[in-house]
This record gives C-alpha cells, structure tokens and sequence, in this order.
C-alpha cells in the first residue's frame, strides 16, 4: 500500500523504515531535504514539496503527518488546497484532541477525511513497533488497516491475556480504533499523563535509594536543621544499577521503562550527562485539564506534572519567598549550601 509521510524525524523517519521493510511504498517529504534523500537510498520516494507529494500519490491519497502539534495547522492549510476529494490525512503528532475534532468538521466539508493517530513507540518503535490509537470514521480507518497493521507490534509482542479467545483482534496486535474524530489523541493524551506518573515514581524511588546512606554523612547541629534521629538506620551504599537490574526479573514493578532506567544507570549510575530539566510537551497539562472538567482526581499526574515543572527551576521565586517569610516571622537566615 502506499503512504505519503510529511515529518521525518525520529519518529517519521522510522516509521517509514518499518512500512518498507514491510512491503509497503512511502512517499516522503521533509523540509530538512538530506532526511528524505536517506530514505530514498532505502526505497522511498522523495519529494521537494508538499505539491510534489501530492503528484507522486495515487488517488486516494493517504498522507501521514509526524509534526509538531503547534506547525499541524499550517501544514494542512499548504496541503489541502493540492487534495481531492475522499483523500485522507493522518495527524500521527501530539495534537490536541479538540484540535481534532474541529479539523475533522471543516476537512470533512472539503470531502476530505481526517484520522488523529496517537502513536507510541519513540525511537524503539522501528524495532518493537508502534501502538497506535486511532480516532475518526470507520471507512478510511478500515480502508488504512494494512498501514496500521504494519506499524504496530503484533500478537507476539505479548503474552495473550487470560480469558481473550478467538482470533486475536486488533487490541491484540497494537492498535485499536478507539472512535470519533479526537478519540485517538484523546487516549495517548490520558497514556502521556500515566506515563508522567510512572516516570516519577521511578524517579522518586531510585533518589531514595540513592540517598540511603544519610545516617554516614556529618551535618552540623543548629537550630535551622532537623536532626537525623537514627543515622543507625541510613547507612547503606547501595548499587542502585544493581537494583534495578535486580526489579528487572519477576519484580511487580517491572516494566518496558524499567528496562530503560536500568539500560541507563548501567552506562552511568551518576547519570551525569544529565541536568535533570524535564520538559513537558502538553499532554500531562492536557490530561488534568480533562480530569478537572470530568471531576475525576488525578493527585498523582498532578504532582508529576508539577514536578517537571520544578525541575526546569519553575520553583525558585516560590522557595524566595518560603525563604522571606521563615526570616520575616521568626529571624530564620538561610543556610548557604
């Protein structure tokens, strides 16, 4: 079958690596040119614009976009004008999910279909897979079903779950239409937000883990500081890589991140090429945007969130003024680190 993709970073670019390889045709642009070039050494076919994309595909196309949420806009108003009519565009990016479902309404008026596709799998998705949940109407989902089918993981990417049987359906083999325009994004937005609390958790276990021998260190007695009651109790050196190699192997905690965080302290349990600056590309706000308008608690996304959020130094006036109000009410200097 073929593609048109628009977007070949490290997601686009693999991902048409994956369609080849499966036997499917890709048609590619990207405005860096040297990315498309790449993948026509592999088979693809390149184009120098958007109107040359639009030539080289057959009717009706099918062009996947791998952009940034904030430049999908611009994109489709190029792009749309060098359509016909029952053509299909694919937002496999992070959009929002109301960007969606008004993109959806003004395409279909042009007879032109719009599928938001979320799609996990980073950079190991050319390996592992994709798994892809796709919102919009039945008809192009159907008619893309050997793309989606291509990208995604398949049945042997997991043990089948007690108490499924019959022929495995598509949930089982990595990607599910999940409904209406939006819906797809919709659920990679509440998958973005777990995985903010997943990636804290483990964070926040391996700093305490990391911190386990406080008890050895000598801190100066004073009144501006709580004392460790019982050093006794925090005098471990412990290998934290080790640990999580260890929870790797039948641990309850074990997981595809897991592995990741281990692969990483194995190469430097000090982490040091790192500053610790966590970004965050709107999903995680998105998320508790959704759980305060469904009136649904969501504490510990909440808290992941904010932490990103002080990690990038986000935090620092609010310390200032915890600092002035100590000195204000009770002469309280702070302690130079």
């Amino acid at each position: 079958m073929q593609l048109g993709i628009v977007g070949l970073g490290r997601m686009g670019s693999n991902m048409a690596r994956r369609l080849m390889k499966a036997g499917h045709s890709c048609v590619v642009f990207d405005i860096h040119s040297d990315a498309a070039r790449e993948l026509a050494r592999l088979g693809a076919t390149e184009t120098v614009s958007l109107a040359d994309l639009c030539r080289k595909l057959e009717s009706p196309r099918a062009i996947w976009l791998m952009l940034p949420a904030g430049v999908v806009d611009t994109t489709l108003g190029q792009l749309t004008p060098l359509l016909s009519r029952g053509d299909t565009i694919i937002d496999g990016g992070n959009s929002h999910y109301h960007d969606d479902i008004r993109r959806a309404k003004a395409l279909a008026e042009k007879g032109l279909h719009y599928l938001d596709v979320g799609t996990s799998g980073g950079v190991w998705g050319i390996e592992r897979g994709y798994c892809l949940m796709i919102g919009g109407e039945p008809g192009p989902v159907k008619r893309l079903d050997p793309i989606f089918e291509a990208l995604a993981p398949g049945v042997g990417a997991a043990p089948r779950t007690p108490g499924r049987v019959g022929t495995p359906g598509t949930a089982e083999r990595g990607y599910s239409h999940c409904g209406p325009p939006g819906a797809g994004h919709f659920v990679k937005m509440v998958h973005n937000g777990i995985e903010y609390g997943l990636m804290a958790a483990y964070a926040e276990g391996f700093n305490i883990l990391r911190h386990a021998g406080a008890g050895r260190e000598s801190v100066p007695l004073d009144a501006e500081t709580t004392p460790l009651r019982h050093p006794e109790h925090y005098r471990y050196d412990l290998n934290i890589a080790d640990i999580a190699e260890t929870w790797r192997r039948g641990s309850v905690v074990g997981s595809w991140l897991l592995d990741l965080a281990s692969s990483a302290l194995a190469r430097n349990p000090r982490l040091d090429a790192f500053q610790g600056r966590v970004s965050d590309s709107g999903e995680g706000r998105w998320t508790l945007k959704a759980a305060i308008d469904e009136g649904v608690p969501a504490p510990v996304l909440a808290a992941a969130l904010a932490q990103r959020f002080a990690s990038r130094g986000a935090e620092e006036y609010s310390d200032k003024i915890l600092s002035a109000l100590r000195y204000q009410f009770g002469g309280h200097e702070e302690k130079r680190s």
